[in-house]
Formats: structure tokens, C-alpha cells, sequence
């Protein structure tokens, strides 16, 4: 801060006493006279200060900074539920994604079969309500991040980007992720 404020200063004195010389910039005309247009001020530095007197400073001034207003007081809007959600479907997508491979690559370290027969026979033996309760854990995150993926491609094209377009696109996917979920739970 001080280096930048001392070539400040030293340019500002180069530029006062340039080519144009006092005399000449009398001679020219107001618009072109470089010495009455230059504002200088003294450089000004201040004392080293104690660590001590440097945090009280920043408590000062952190007491004076006006408060953000909390979310809460807000009206919600689905730009920000499908904002929020297509976060969260994506960290539980790639989560189980990375359990699922490192309990593969565990597997038979740990003596467990996680081949694909064993693991449908494996779920074709638990109760109808389990079935459905996992396929509806794996499906709506995943239809969900795939519409809103599709949304957001969309808006990249500079399409459906006005405020009426953003809502109705967000109502959309969650309607298209409701019924896509459901069928994909008690139908597949």
C-alpha cells in the first residue's frame, strides 16, 4: 500500500514539472493545461501498529458494518428449492455412487458377493414396501438432477431464462420428476 502510494506521488510530480513548462501552460488554452487539472495531496503513512491496536480497529469496524438480512425473511421461490435440491441429489448420487464402487472394490477383501445376481436376488427377497421405498430413494434423486441437468443445458443455449420461463420450467421438472420417480418405483 505504501509503494503504490508513493509511485502515485512520485508520477504526480513527474507530471507537474513535465515537458509543457510553467510559462508554456500559461500559453495554451484552459482544456489543455496539464498543471491546473493535476489534484495532489501529501502522502500519508501511519505508525506500525501493535496487534493489539490492529484488532481492536477490526472490531471497530466490524461493529459498524451493517447486518445482511437472514434468508428468512424472504418469500421461498422454486429457483431456490430446485436450487437447493439439485445440490443435495447430486452429493447423494455421486455419495452412494463412491460408497457402492469402494464396497466393489472391497468386496472381496471383505469375503462379500456384490455381483449382480446376488444382488437381485438379494432385493427380490426383501418385502414390496422396501422395494419400492429404495427404488424411490435412488429414482427421485436421480430424475430430478437429470431434468434440472437438462433445464440448466437449456439456459445455457440463453433460452427459458426469463423469470415467467425459470418458474414454469422449475414446476416442471418437479412435476415430470414425481410422475417419472413414481412409475420408475412401482412399474420397473
Amino acid at each position: 500500500m505504501l509503494a503504490q502510494r508513493a509511485t502515485q506521488q512520485a508520477l504526480r510530480r513527474f507530471a507537474q514539472r513535465s515537458v509543457i513548462s510553467q510559462a508554456a501552460a500559461k500559453n495554451l488554452a484552459a482544456p489543455l493545461s496539464l498543471t491546473s487539472q493535476i489534484q495532489t495531496r501529501p502522502v500519508a503513512t501511519q505508525k506500525h501498529l501493535t496487534p493489539a491496536d490492529s484488532y481492536k480497529i477490526l472490531v471497530e469496524q466490524r461493529r459498524l458494518r451493517p447486518i445482511s438480512p437472514h434468508l428468512s425473511i424472504y418469500r421461498p421461490q422454486i429457483t431456490w428449492y430446485a436450487s437447493m435440491f439439485n445440490r443435495i441429489t447430486g452429493v447423494v448420487l455421486s455419495g452412494t455412487f463412491y460408497l457402492f464402487g469402494i464396497g466393489y472394490l472391497a468386496a472381496p477383501v471383505l469375503g462379500l458377493n456384490l455381483g449382480s445376481a446376488s444382488l437381485a436376488a438379494g432385493f427380490a427377497a426383501w418385502p414390496i414396501v422396501a422395494q419400492v421405498a429404495t427404488k424411490l430413494f435412488f429414482s427421485v434423486p436421480f430424475t430430478f438432477h437429470a431434468f434440472n441437468g437438462v433445464r440448466h443445458l437449456v439456459w445455457d443455449t440463453g433460452r427459458q431464462f426469463t423469470n415467467k420461463a425459470v418458474i414454469k420450467t422449475g414446476w416442471t421438472v418437479v412435476g415430470l420428476t414425481a410422475a417419472s420417480s413414481l412409475y420408475l418405483s412401482l412399474f420397473v
